[in-house]
């Protein structure tokens, strides 16, 4: 669900995790960090032994992708196992959570509501609230759906209270209203000026999940049901994506993969856990389904026939927001740009979204120019694991471009 790029040391571990990790370990002997690097032309036969070489050395439990090309799948598979035990495979088909990929089901379900005039991107988000958000240090400048989805809003992720989001063990009992309420009502048990960061909304960009969250309240107050009932209703039905879900009660629990974080080469299982902000990372998924998603948004809101947003709607979703004086401080052109909860990727060269959280890496990129896309889970995250995983991407990436016709 945090921003946390590949390879990033940080885990986010709760003290129940924590005597879970102390007692518990798969068989995966300690290596160095993976050196195998992608061919420039990888074929299927390379990248399967720079697969294995890479889980191997990095401590991955579990991994898989689909490689895209022109809408054609040109690759798609799974590697090692999605238990413990190592009795059940990881393949294309196994459901994961998907962290903060999560945050385009929530950006396709805001811009349906744009479409239908029940949401406006750049009114204050007041309008549709029952509490009033404004940084406090700049009370008089208005906060707006579009500032959020391009996390130049000013809204922060304060740990201390955010981190009470993650409930150990299964989903959340607490409720998102009142979660997002207690943060941003100024009467709230977990209100403070520290919500906010000191830079006034609209000019700097810090990525802020509590600030999806926020929209998913949103969404729920103007169309009156749930954001995980709303889009099942309207992306996942229509779209066919059997396997996915918001929470952990809404898939079969042996169908779940177990998640592990890996330290200097061990995969050590984490227990299950659930997101009281749910519109910021909540979803499970597989890279089976994720794909006809991504596909849609990358084909103007539309897959296999389905259409899930307008062309109009899905064209700004995946717009670059930033251009000359727009682009907010200490982002610059260099950096890359931003969508509607969509960004950019490698200095501006990869478009769509990924995801991190304990025991999760996922990655749905794309070319700008839309002709090839990879999907990639690994149930595996940490340090030796994140740079495998980046590797391991760069591969299937090159394989696509060779595919290009």
């Amino acid at each position: 669900m945090r921003p946390l790029s590949v390879g990033s040391a940080t885990l986010l571990v709760g003290a129940t995790c924590l005597a879970v990790l102390a007692t518990v370990a798969a068989q995966v002997p300690a290596q160095p960090a993976a050196t195998a690097a992608p061919a420039s032309v990888p074929t299927p036969a390379a990248i399967d032994a720079l697969v294995a070489a890479n889980m191997e050395e990095a401590g991955l439990m579990g991994l898989a992708g689909s490689v895209f090309v022109d809408g054609r799948d040109v690759w798609s598979k799974g590697y090692g196992h999605c238990d413990y035990l190592r009795t059940q495979p990881f393949t294309p088909t196994t459901p994961m959570s998907i962290a903060s990929i999560s945050k385009t089901f929530t950006g396709v379900a805001m811009m349906r509501l744009v479409a239908e005039g029940k949401l406006d991107l750049d009114a204050d988000v007041n309008r549709y609230l029952p509490f009033r958000v404004r940084n406090p240090r700049f009370p008089d400048i208005p906060i707006t759906l579009r500032m959020i989805a391009t996390h130049t809003s000013s809204i922060a992720d304060q740990w201390r209270i955010y981190r009470t989001s993650y409930h150990w063990g299964g989903d959340s009992p607490v409720s998102l209203s009142e979660f997002i309420t207690s943060y941003f009502a100024p009467d709230g048990y977990g209100y403070s000026a520290d919500n906010y960061t000191t830079v006034p909304p609209g000019r700097a960009r810090e990525y802020s999940n509590i600030g999806a969250g926020l929209v998913g309240f949103v969404i729920e107050r103007v169309t009156g049901e749930r954001l995980d009932a709303y889009t099942t209703r309207h992306i996942l039905t229509p779209l066919g994506m059997r396997s996915t879900g918001w929470f952990l009660r809404d898939l079969p629990t042996a169908e779940l993969s177990t998640q592990f974080v890996e330290q200097e080469g061990w995969a050590i299982p984490v227990p299950r856990y659930g997101l009281t902000t749910y519109p910021d990372g909540g979803v499970r998924s597989t890279v089976s389904d994720l794909s006809r998603l991504f596909q849609a948004l990358l084909n103007h809101g539309e897959h296999a026939g389905v259409r899930i947003l307008p062309a109009a709607q899905a064209d700004e979703m995946t717009r670059f927001q930033f251009s000359g004086p727009a682009f907010p401080e200490g982002y610059g052109p260099d950096e890359g740009n931003s969508g509607l909860f969509w960004r950019t990727r490698r200095n501006g060269a990869l478009i769509g979204h990924g995801g991190s959280d304990p025991g999760v890496q996922t990655l749905m990129l794309s070319t700008v120019d839309r002709r090839v896309a990879v999907v990639l889970f690994s149930n595996t995250s940490g340090v030796l694991a994140g740079r495998a995983f980046d590797t391991i991407f760069l591969a299937l990436k090159a394989y696509g471009d060779s595919q290009v016709r």
